[in-house]
């Protein structure tokens, strides 16, 4: 498929995920951070929206774990991401389950694009905005696609000397919890800084959580402490 509108696209980063594509289902491989903290994620929005019934696009949505775990609450659930390979791998697997999901190799600015009159209920998009040249551009978008009264989700990496040391040196080179060249320190994002997309749109800020891990006992868990990952919810007003 080829994308028409690449401005809001790193090539690069889009080579990475597609590299990495075949492990996106393995519990143990490189991506099982992202399978430890689902249920953190997937709780986390449930808890503030009834799923069943609502449509929902899952934006970055990678090999579809949350996709999927949203599908399983009764929600009808569009999956995109930018690489081939990956939605590849998530189509396999939803196939493999029966899944309801429907997934498209595409960016939200061609999915705006293709889909005039679209609207959503909810939105996803996380781990996702640290990989894009522009993520304000995305928070733009999601206003644009949410219904009134709608719900965002956001989740992303600050950026600050103790989110470096945690997300990329202790992450990717000491514990090897992720592949390295996973993350761009420059690409971080504060949390004021997504609030400030926020406010810029038709989006109202609703919460920020902390996400924190503990290496000693690999475990994860939400909290007040945003210093390193987080979370976000937004409604449309």
């Amino acid at each position: 498929m080829r994308l028409m509108n690449i401005e809001n696209l790193d090539p690069e980063e889009v080579k990475k995920f597609d590299d990495l594509s075949e492990k996106w289902w393995d519990l143990n491989g490189d991506f099982k951070p992202l399978h430890q903290i689902n249920p953190l994620r997937v709780n986390f929005i449930k808890e503030r929206v009834d799923l069943e019934g609502k449509k929902v696009l899952d934006i970055g949505c990678g090999g579809g774990l949350l996709t999927e775990a949203l599908s399983s609450l009764g929600a009808d659930v569009i999956g995109i991401d930018a690489s081939e390979n990956t939605i590849g791998i998530a189509k396999s697997h939803a196939k493999l389950i029966n899944s309801n999901v429907t997934y498209m190799q595409n960016t939200v600015e061609n999915f705006i694009a293709e889909n005039e009159y679209a609207e959503f209920d909810v939105i996803t998009c996380l781990e996702m905005l640290e990989h894009v040249p522009e993520p304000n551009k995305i928070i733009e978008s999601c206003s644009q696609l949410l219904k009134s009264e709608g719900n965002a989700f956001f989740s992303t990496i600050n950026r600050n000397p103790r989110s470096y040391l945690f997300a990329v040196i202790g992450a990717e080179y000491i514990l090897n919890l992720l592949p390295k060249g996973t993350h761009e320190y420059t690409k971080f994002i504060k949390p004021s800084e997504l609030n400030n997309w926020i406010r810029r749109t038709d989006l109202e800020h609703r919460e920020t959580i902390g996400l924190s891990y503990n290496p000693l006992t690999d475990q994860y868990w939400l909290g007040k402490d945003i210093q390193v990952n987080y979370m976000m919810h937004a409604t449309k007003i």
